[in-house]
């Protein structure tokens, strides 16, 4: 007699240890093949493809975008989203399926291409999820709406796909979900109602002077002590400018300036991103950095500086009623032990565009797919944009169909 083993996925839905392992190769091949935001080209077709195989409708949205929709009979409809992109790092993790992959940035410079961030699992969880709602439609009804979004690293993707009609083309929902795995332990949630991430802008400022000769300074405005001036003061604004429980970010992560030592440049650059936790709070430290950024120009007697958005962030809000609703269903399916309240990170998220376009509610939450081992005694894995990232295959697998589960079936569950 053959036995077969299963795993358990919620508290009341198992499958067989051979649907895990198909999704486990699943999440492999994605991970061995990356490709940078909005070059997704061959990891949507992948999708497409693993759709069809399922049965499920599907259409490009955004350009390298795709939406399933998923139907079942009457019911409410439910949004839920898979980010599919990667980032440009050189993979250190030493699986035996890591990436060797490589992408074009922006500048047209060739570049190492991970999926630093745990975008593979996030597309394999949400093709399980599939899987198991197309097989299994005794579970529930209603539709479900698939949203494998592009771009999310460069907050571009959400914006495409809404502008590219995501909303007129799929079946309004009344709800939208998305996921992210995070460096925590294998079986925790991590959900709290209220902004879930931070707000993000990133900015480029080009500060504009006199070139001149090293020797002859006063024949010069000089960028580049104008620029560091910029960069020292702009410290000051959460100091000095937010309440002290106010959490917020301000980095300068770029700073380029003149071609040779002895030659003072005619222009600087460096580039900011910001993080704040709400609205009022991101209006008044780009406001700060405005006036700032004005001001040191105007003490070099320098032009005003040419300031750039690269992109922003919309706000990741959990809607309260949505959330505890959700909160609930994983609270009777994995016990209240592995919920985690955990205070707001400075991680941005661009999914709240996806709910906040059609004013309906949105949820988002984490999980974890790490051996509890790796947290003995203070230590932590190495987490999400590491090179060293490396969630448990079985583990992300598992633990993200579980939550993606559990949660679309808080909304289109039969009782």
């Amino acid at each position: 007699m053959t036995t077969t083993t299963s795993v358990r996925l919620t508290a009341a839905i198992e499958v067989p240890e051979s649907f895990v392992d198909d999704y486990v190769a699943v999440y492999k091949h994605l991970h061995a093949h990356p490709e940078l935001s909005a070059q997704e080209f061959e990891t949507a077709a992948y999708i497409e493809a693993h759709l069809a195989g399922l049965g499920i409708e599907s259409f490009r949205c955004g350009v390298t975008g795709v939406v399933g929709i998923l139907k079942n009979g009457d019911g409410p409809v439910v949004g839920f989203r898979a980010d599919t992109d990667g980032l440009p790092i050189a993979e250190q993790t030493d699986l035996d399926y890591s990436s060797e992959a490589t992408g074009t940035l922006p500048d047209g410079a060739t570049a190492p291409v991970m999926h630093g961030c745990g975008h593979d699992t996030h597309i394999a969880s949400a093709l399980a999820l599939a899987s198991l709602l197309s097989e299994r439609r005794g579970l529930w009804s209603g539709t479900l709406v698939l949203i494998f979004q592009p771009g999310e690293e460069t907050a571009y993707g959400a914006r495409a796909m809404i502008n590219d009609g995501l909303w007129d083309r799929a079946p309004k929902p009344e709800v939208v979900l998305a996921q992210h795995v995070m460096p925590v332990g294998q079986g925790k949630l991590v959900i709290r109602g209220g902004h879930m991430a931070s707000l993000a802008d990133s900015w480029k400022i080009t500060v504009h002077g006199r070139q001149a000769h090293g020797s002859q300074p006063e024949k010069s405005i000089d960028p580049i002590v104008a620029a560091s001036a910029m960069v020292l003061r702009l410290q000051t604004i959460v100091s000095r400018e937010l309440a002290p429980s106010t959490p917020a970010v301000i980095t300068v992560g770029t700073f380029h300036a003149g071609l040779k030592e002895n030659i003072i440049p005619e222009s600087a650059e460096f580039s900011v991103n910001v993080r704040t936790p709400d609205e009022d709070t991101r209006a008044t430290v780009l406001a700060a950095i405005r006036r700032i950024i004005s001001a040191e120009a105007a003490a070099s007697a320098a032009p005003e500086p040419t300031i750039t958005e690269l992109n922003n962030f919309p706000r990741c809000y959990n809607d309260p009623a949505a959330t505890r609703r959700v909160i609930e269903a994983f609270t009777a399916d994995f016990g209240a032990d592995a919920l985690i309240d955990a205070p707001l990170g400075m991680g941005s998220e661009d999914a709240g565009w996806l709910s906040d376009a059609i004013g309906v509610p949105g949820v988002f939450w984490a999980f974890g797919a790490f051996a509890p081992e790796l947290f003995e005694d203070g230590a932590s894995p190495a987490g999400n944009h590491s090179p060293f990232f490396a969630p448990e295959a079985h583990a992300a697998v598992v633990g993200g169909t579980g939550a993606a589960l559990s949660g679309v079936l808080a909304y289109l569950g039969r009782n």
